[in-house]
Formats: C-alpha cells, sequence, structure tokens
C-alpha cells in the first residue's frame, strides 16, 4: 500500500493550510507502516503495553470516526472495534490484519474529509457530548493535527524498534 504525503504549503488560508497538514500528518502514519509485514505492524512496544503501529491505525480509526462523523456530523455510529465506546480496544490489533485496519482508516479518513468540505467554515459550531461542551471545526482540525502529530512520535519509535528505520 502507498500512501501519499503531500507536502504543505508554505502560504495559504486558514483552511487549506490545516486540511494539508493534517494530510501530511496522516501521511506520515502510512509511511511508518510502509514496507512491514502483519506480524511486524502487530509487535508491540514493551509489556505491558499493547501499543503498536497496527494498534495506532486503528486508534485513528476511531479518532477520526469520533470526530468527524459522530461529534461534527452528530451520526449516531459506534466506534470501529468497540460497540460499547472504549476506545482502547483499538489499541490491541493481536488479531488484525495490515488490510482489515487500514481498509477501515482510510474509509473513515475519507468521509472526514467529505464532512470537512461540506462544512460552511471553520467557524461551525457543534455539541460534543463527551465533553459536554461545544466545539468548532477549527478546533476539530487542530486536535487532529495534534492527535496525529503525537502518535507519529509513537510510530518513530516503534518503526526503529522493528527494523532501526528512522524519520521518514
Amino acid at each position: 500500500m502507498t500512501y501519499e504525503r503531500p507536502d504543505p504549503p508554505m502560504i495559504a488560508g486558514e483552511r487549506e493550510m490545516l486540511r494539508a497538514f493534517l494530510d501530511f500528518h496522516r501521511g506520515t502514519i502510512a509511511m511508518k507502516c510502509e514496507g512491514l509485514s502483519d506480524e511486524e505492524l502487530r509487535r508491540q512496544s514493551m509489556p505491558p503495553s499493547t501499543l503498536s503501529l497496527l494498534g495506532l491505525v486503528r486508534h485513528l480509526a476511531e479518532v477520526e470516526r469520533a470526530w468527524f462523523r459522530r461529534v461534527i456530523d452528530a451520526e449516531d455510529v459506534p466506534l470501529v472495534w468497540s460497540d460499547e465506546g472504549d476506545f482502547q480496544v483499538a489499541y490491541d490489533a493481536s488479531g488484525s490484519t495490515r488490510s482489515e485496519a487500514f481498509e477501515a482508516w482510510q474509509a473513515e479518513v475519507e468521509r472526514s474529509r467529505r464532512i470537512e468540505a461540506a462544512a460552511e467554515s471553520l467557524d461551525l459550531v457543534v455539541h460534543n457530548p463527551r465533553w459536554g461542551e461545544d466545539v468548532s471545526l477549527r478546533l476539530v482540525m487542530l486536535h487532529m493535527i495534534h492527535e496525529y502529530a503525537r502518535h507519529s512520535g509513537h510510530a518513530d519509535l516503534l518503526r526503529e524498534g522493528i527494523d532501526g528505520t528512522v524519520g521518514v
């Protein structure tokens, strides 16, 4: 699987810049997983953690779904891997495959892109029932960039532990 990682523009409007940086970070996660077998993608960081590259991909599918579908679009859909709403379930990729995890993640990313593009502006305000607070699309975009950037750091360490590869 090859995933493009676009270079964010140096000069752009706020929305274009946020979209580009989010896609850059999405691409970084995918690139960290390139060339690895399912077994390597499931390799856990260190006991007792279940953290793995495949677990990160599964988790990010949940995050995409939660923020864009459940919060921005107010869809009444369960999480991808937990009907009980437990975000931690996604991290356990012990029975998962690359195709299963990446198909779910890519489907959620595509849906997220459509939801964001359909919103009139970054000033769109919706209610986040999990937080009990109103949030803007701007906050969601920034939060997603933060989420991916943080997990890219985890992915760096996981990948290095698997085969010594650093950077992308």
